[in-house]
């Protein structure tokens, strides 16, 4: 089944003609990306966005995949504390920031030869609260993976039959999803958030988010690694370095990692 979408996803893409790639260096957009090239070749381009809400850690992840395929990248510097509604942080916050920068991915795919804008949403994104998808339908954004009907999981499940080296990567989302609603957003918070996950990365809790409240950074890992992080050197250099980073409290989240969980805060102020 899912070689039969892939080959949908090709001939889809064939049909562009010509197309750019909003490529975060993810899972997701690195397929699209992928396959974009296989079909158009070099009327195929990456456009990488650089912003404080992307760690340099996932820029450069995106270089090596372009530079591995021999396809074309192109930047995009993101000044996103100038986007109205994005410091405030209200519950469409990822509408402003998304519609903000897709318009500037567009503006600069024009200028470089590109006739279309390509971004890597799939059909596991139809839930949530995601009012960045409002942003894709009124700037007429492409999302070939969910056109093609790819889940998450097919995407992993092609990504590794393709070699691709992003299809195990861990899911990852802009560092202002780790503060809630409401609660300003400043550079020096995303740069605390940043380091702090940079910190777990580096002891192999691959799949987390360091979510802030207050002075309080709340982490969440996968439960099973629990017992590892409760390990007297990790969790004593966890807690000291945190402090340098300028958390006052470091707690584990019991429930575990989970993707939009401060999302849940809606929903119960919803019911």
């Amino acid at each position: 089944m899912t070689a039969g979408k892939y080959a949908a996803l090709i001939s889809r893409l064939k049909a562009l003609g010509s197309v750019a790639v909003a490529f975060s260096g993810g899972a997701d957009s690195a397929l699209l990306l992928y396959a974009a090239h296989e079909a158009l070749g070099d009327r195929a381009a990456a456009i990488t966005a650089l912003s404080p809400v992307f760690p340099r850690s996932e820029a450069d992840s995106a270089e090596e995949f372009c530079r591995r395929f021999g396809i074309r990248q192109l930047a995009a510097e993101f000044d996103i504390m100038k986007v109205p509604g994005f410091g405030s942080n209200p519950t469409d916050r990822c509408y402003h920031c998304k519609k903000a920068l897709l318009e500037l991915l567009i503006n600069t795919a024009r200028k470089e030869g590109p006739e279309h804008l390509a971004e890597g949403s799939n059909t596991d994104d139809e839930g949530d609260h995601r009012p960045g998808a409002r942003a894709v339908a009124e700037l007429g954004v492409i999302s070939p993976l969910k056109d093609a009907g790819l889940s998450k999981s097919e995407i992993r499940e092609l990504s590794k039959q393709l070699g691709l080296p992003t299809w195990d990567k861990p899911s990852y989302a802009c560092l202002a999803t780790r503060i809630p609603y409401g609660d300003i957003i400043t550079l020096p918070k995303l740069a605390a958030i940043g380091r702090g996950e940079e910190l777990l990365h580096s002891l192999r809790f691959l799949q987390c988010r360091v979510r802030l409240h207050g002075q309080l950074a709340r982490i969440e890992i996968m439960p099973e690694q629990f017992e590892e992080i409760m390990r007297p050197e990790v969790r004593g250099k966890i807690t000291r370095l945190f402090a340098e980073y300028g958390f006052s409290y470091v707690s584990l989240d019991l429930t575990g990692y989970r993707t939009g969980s401060m999302n849940e805060t809606i929903k119960t102020t919803e019911v």
